[in-house]
């Protein structure tokens, strides 16, 4: 017989033999299989669902922008734009856009919302989504307004309405649902108005301080925009304008949602962990039932290689049959996300299949389980003949090499794969750690707990209390499985509310403090004092009255902007050079800003000579400036030399107004400038009311109410919150897997105490009780360790990431705690069932004890 021969022969009987012994087992290791399901379940449908995305956008970008490119500044157009426009053939169509109040002449409604002036066919892909259909494509010829949709909705508008833009009154012909180039976020505190190009100039709202857009939109579909970026793109940058292409709009926004997609992989990474955690002890109380098997087979004649072989195939099959199942129900998942992420998604999505995903579900199971296996499975080398007479446990434990190599084997493999979800190797080493803290916290907390109980046993407490404790550290327990498992999904889950109550409590609007929650934007130099008469006479206090002056970076230590752009080597990012910075002057710091460095000048006697300044830090590091370098700003037509005096952090988190730069008193007093003021109102009732009388009398002033903006903010919180407490969902039902699996791979011994109680006297109630108090403690244990373990972390995120303090949900504790505990106690109780109904000897002839 050939060598080949031989070696298909021997692996046919090694398959043969794995199969046989499977088929007398199978239910010990069927739970974890459904964990490994439920895992990678979990991660093949976020990737499938970020590459059905990503495919999505990249289909659907001409219809995002509604053009094939544009070219944009948030001014006028210089002559070298023009130019440069003109060159292209012209603008296609064009758009002026601003922020703005809008009064409903008919009830009086007021809101504030994003004019968007269109002319010529835009949009040349997708459509102006309108309700009747018509008016999109006719709101030009009739000269009327298309209004957002939601809004009409909320404030009563009916089709024939009117709509009242600064100096302009328009019809109403529609509602709006949809319209290229909206953000759907901002959308949701300025919806979009759409009217004539004609009639912005008209409104009279075009003016100093207004926050403007100007849009040139092209159709070019057989234009490559790549060298149209490189032909154009600096040019456009040197005359202060923008290049944005329907390709690189789709790659931005492709980055925006991976990056989510990318913290959701995490999200179900770690629950494939909590899977593979019960892999692994599964496989370990599996193969110490399987040793006088090994032994067996060694008698017979098998090696040692062979006997580790046959139980290897059985975890790799395992894993591998986990992975495809667990790819298929990950597709299935994926069509769950457009429903759980309606209003954040920029387009309609449609759920296509990638190959690419499909392998690496099937090979991630396959692998990880393996992987986690791996150390229990090397036990059966060290599997002696003379094992099938006595079983030495001893015996069989590995060397501290073979630990250190299999760990190092498993912490590589998931360094590896957080690297290739995150392209980081920082955040990838810092995912690692954190993954191995929390479950060395966790199997900490439960190894105490154990040692705590041996030492300080209550030995007064009655035998059902006293057994149950004992049964938390009896030899092979599940303590320290189980409590990671419960508690890495509680982690989670109250992680989620735990960080969304830090994001809330940065925005939180105290109504008993001086704290305004109302900013009255571009009030003009001469409306200052009337405004501030008119609040005071509604019995509203202006508590800020900010002077804001407009102005750009001219040059930064004596290098001039156009020189700075035209540099590939320097390191500023662009941002600086290209923005006009809103700047304002006062002789204080404010409660969002800290000195980091320098000495912050509150006044100056002459606006000659060198100016300092205050900037903040986020500044000086993308200008890569520091405390005494020079910067010269052109402020409308005028050029300022200033020093950075104090380099400033401040907390733009807060729902207030915060500046990037910060002039000294006595500089830009005589400057061009407009204002901002700011106010509390006490109800709703009040900010409709005052809205209402502002609009009417000062038509450019547009007013942001900020309990509205947090009432956004909460919402889109709300929406996120959805899909993570959904990835969350995962951990906890693969934890809850996971205790299944634990207790039946443990069923054994509790068969023999039950047996040995029930033969000593106990009763069924009582029996039922030590395993009730046992699963309670563990359901506890966990909830609680991993509720408190989110809790600190969050503490350490308030104080150290956003430097606040916050009051934690108490949903965690009144909701997961108790619901997970009780979940715990019913899985465990619910197993218990046909070992007490039954006697003790049809028990131990059943499962062959």
């Amino acid at each position: 017989m050939s060598e080949s021969t031989k070696n298909a022969a021997g692996v046919n009987w090694l398959f043969k033999m794995a199969w046989r012994d499977f088929k007398a087992s199978a239910g010990k290791l069927s739970l974890f299989l459904v964990s490994i399901i439920l895992g990678v379940a979990a991660i093949v449908s976020i990737q499938s669902f970020g590459e059905t995305l990503k495919d999505n956008i990249a289909l659907q970008s001409k219809a995002l922008m509604g053009a094939d490119f544009k070219i944009d500044s948030d001014n006028e157009l210089t002559e070298e734009a023009i130019q440069i426009i003109d060159s292209l053939g012209g603008a296609n169509a064009k758009e002026i856009s601003f922020s703005s109040m809008a009064v409903f002449p008919r009830n009086g409604a007021t809101k504030l919302v994003q004019v968007r002036g269109i002319s010529g066919g835009f949009p040349f892909y997708g459509e102006l989504e309108t309700e009747p259909v018509a008016a999109g494509k006719g709101f030009q010829s009739q000269e009327g307004a298309l209004v957002d949709a939601t809004v009409m909705l909320q404030l009563d508008i009916k089709v024939g309405d009117s709509i009242k833009i600064g100096e302009v009154q328009l019809p109403v012909l529609g509602g709006l649902s949809n319209v290229p180039g909206s953000n759907a976020v901002f959308s949701a505190i300025a919806p979009p108005v759409v009217i004539p190009y004609s009639y912005i100039e008209k409104t009279g709202l075009v003016q100093l301080g207004s926050r403007i857009d100007y849009e040139y939109y092209f159709k070019a579909p057989q234009t490559n925009m790549e060298q149209l970026e490189q032909a154009i793109g600096k040019r456009l940058d040197e005359a202060e304008a923008d290049l944005d292409t329907h390709t690189s709009t789709s790659e931005r926004l492709g980055r925006r949602y991976e990056n989510f997609g990318k913290f959701l992989n995490l999200v179900g990474f770690i629950a494939l962990l909590l899977g593979c955690v019960g892999i692994a002890s599964a496989t370990t109380i599996y193969i110490r039932e399987k040793l006088k098997s090994v032994a067996v087979l060694k008698c017979l004649g098998a090696t040692r290689i062979q006997a580790f072989l046959i139980y290897l195939i059985q975890i790799g099959v395992l894993g591998f049959i986990g992975g495809i199942f667990g790819t298929l129900a990950g597709l299935l998942l994926q069509q769950l996300f457009p429903v759980l992420l309606e209003g954040l998604l920029p387009i309609d999505v449609e759920i296509s299949i990638s190959w690419t995903v499909i392998a690496l579900g099937i090979f991630i199971g396959s692998v990880m389980s393996v992987l986690f296996a791996l150390y229990p499975l090397l036990s059966t080398l060290n599997v002696s003949p003379l094992q099938t007479l006595r079983v030495t446990e001893n015996d069989n434990k590995q060397s501290l090499k073979t630990a250190i190599v299999v760990s190092l084997a498993i912490l590589t493999f998931i360094f590896l794969f957080a690297f290739w979800l995150l392209d980081n190797w920082k955040y990838a080493a810092s995912f690692l750690a954190g993954i191995v803290i929390i479950f060395g916290i966790l199997g900490g907390i439960a190894r105490f707990f154990m040692r705590l109980l041996r030492k300080y046993f209550p030995d007064s407490w009655s035998f059902t209390s006293r057994q149950s404790l004992r049964n938390l550290f009896r030899p092979r327990n599940q303590t320290v499985v189980l409590v990671l498992a419960i508690g890495v999904g509680s982690f989670l889950i109250s992680t989620l509310y735990f960080t969304k109550d830090i994001l809330l409590a940065q925005a939180n609007l105290d109504s008993s403090a001086q704290q305004a929650n109302m900013i009255l934007l571009d009030v003009q130099r001469d409306q200052m004092t009337d405004v501030a008469q008119t609040l005071t006479k509604n019995n509203l206090k202006p508590i800020d009255q900010i002077p804001i002056v407009t102005m750009r970076v001219h040059s930064i230590n004596g290098i001039t902007n156009a020189a700075l752009k035209a540099d590939t080597t320097q390191r500023i990012n662009r941002w600086i050079l290209n923005h006009e910075f809103r700047t304002t002057y006062r002789d204080s710091l404010i409660a969002s800003e800290d000195l980091q460095a320098g000495e912050f000048t509150n006044r100056v006697k002459t606006e000659e000579g060198i100016v300092p300044i205050s900037v903040s830090n986020n500044f000086a590091e993308d200008a890569q400036v520091a405390v005494g370098d020079k910067v010269i700003f052109n402020v409308q037509g005028r050029l300022l030399e200033t020093q950075i005096g104090s380099i400033r952090l401040v907390d733009w988190s807060r729902l207030q107004l915060n500046f990037s730069i910060v002039f000294p008193a006595g500089v830009l007093e005589k400057a061009p400038q407009f204002g901002v003021i700011t106010t509390q109102v006490p109800d709703s009732e009040t900010s409709a009311a005052i809205q209402r009388i502002l609009v009417t009398d000062y038509a450019n002033i547009s007013i942001l109410d900020l309990r509205q903006v947090l009432t956004v903010i909460e919402e889109l919180l709300t929406k996120i919150s959805y899909i993570i407490n959904f990835m969350a969902f995962f951990s906890i039902l693969i934890g809850i897997i996971v205790l299944l699996g634990a207790v039946r791979t443990s069923k054994y011994q509790r068969i023999r105490e039950s047996v040995l109680l029930r033969t000593m006297g106990a009763k069924s109630k009582q029996i039922l009780r030590i395993q009730g108090l046992e699963y309670l403690y563990l359901g506890i244990l966990g909830s609680l360790s991993g509720i408190l373990l989110s809790l600190l972390g969050s503490l350490f995120l308030a104080y150290f990431a956003f430097d606040t303090g916050f009051i934690p949900s108490w949903i965690p504790f009144l909701v997961l705690l108790p619901g997970i505990t009780l979940l715990v106690l019913f899985i465990g109780l619910s197993n218990s069932r046909s070992v007490i109904k039954s006697s003790p000897l049809e028990v131990l002839r059943k499962e062959g004890v």
